[in-house]
């Protein structure tokens, strides 16, 4: 049950959010889900600030997921994530903000996990 809420400073056209999602779905099984029940939120043209200073290119990503993982795989997760920006947008690392939201209670189809 992971989501990836990922919220970009730069304007993305409907082909660039699927590759996006596309690469989130290869890159969930990081964090031992799959990406059967995955589900992707990508805003575009965000205005995000960091540091005081508007970011031309930069995002803030969240992940939520049933249960947890360990230290090793979210680090790992934050990787494959800024490569994926980077890769797709031009998106420096260092412009990129990720957080992981273990969650104990899912609902899902009218009843929960």
């Amino acid at each position: 049950m992971p989501f990836i809420d990922a919220r970009l400073t730069v304007p993305v056209d409907p082909a660039g959010k699927e590759a996006l999602k596309a690469d989130f779905g290869r890159a969930i099984p990081t964090l031992h889900k799959t990406e059967t029940y995955l589900m992707v939120q990508i805003t575009d043209s965000c205005d995000l600030w960091m540091a005081g200073e508007k970011l031309d290119r930069g995002a803030y990503v969240s992940v939520s997921l049933f249960g947890s993982a360990a230290p090793a795989d979210y680090e790992a997760m934050t990787g494959r994530i800024c490569q994926i920006l980077d890769d797709r947008l031009g998106i420096p690392g260092d412009k990129v903000y990720v957080t992981y939201h273990p969650v104990s209670d899912w609902g899902w189809n009218g009843s929960n996990f």
